[in-house]
């Protein structure tokens, strides 16, 4: 354990990061793309889930509701191509990095389902209530899958700070 960082030590875990990954993760763009576009596509997300709750509770707004869950699935698709680049740029593989691997199974899914979405509404399958129940569950997913990646930024932070660690030059 002579090399290992405190953090390591303390939860086993490898470190999420090793210092030339971290060194390109601080240098690449693609980290502040990242950065910018978590927390505009969980606006999206909040506003498009108010629609879509209104929608199934009143009945009222079906098109606002469409509008924004087609907005999400956009946005969700730019932030897994940058994610993707970021990933290929800082762990030298386009997904499923062991420190991102469940993370990105997951997301995996959340594509998924927001993409079974865009099929339903373009071939008009289904009715607009199960399509819009068919967005809650990909708003679930997401959510599940935002707090994943909430969870592994805090991760980074604490090992980041851990005594021994080393820090990006």
């Amino acid at each position: 354990m002579g090399n290992a960082s405190f953090a390591e030590r303390q939860n086993g875990a490898p470190p999420l990061y090793t210092p030339e990954q971290r060194r390109r993760r601080d240098s690449s763009r693609w980290t502040l793309v990242q950065g910018i576009l978590a927390p505009i596509q969980f606006l999206i997300f909040l506003v498009s889930l108010v629609l879509v709750l209104r929608y199934l509770a009143t009945g009222d707004g079906a098109g606002a509701a469409t509008v924004s869950i087609v907005i999400k699935t956009i946005a969700l698709y730019a932030i897994m191509i940058t994610g993707s680049i970021w990933e290929k740029i800082v762990f030298d593989r386009w997904l499923f990095a062991p420190a991102f691997y469940w993370e990105d199974v997951f997301s995996m899914l959340v594509l998924a389902l927001h993409t079974a979405y865009l099929i339903a509404l373009i071939g008009d399958l289904g009715s607009e209530h199960g399509r819009m129940l068919l967005a809650l569950a990909a708003y679930a997913s997401y959510a599940i899958n935002a707090t994943q990646f909430l969870i592994k930024l805090r991760a980074a932070r604490l090992q980041a700070a851990a005594p021994g660690m080393a820090v990006a030059g």
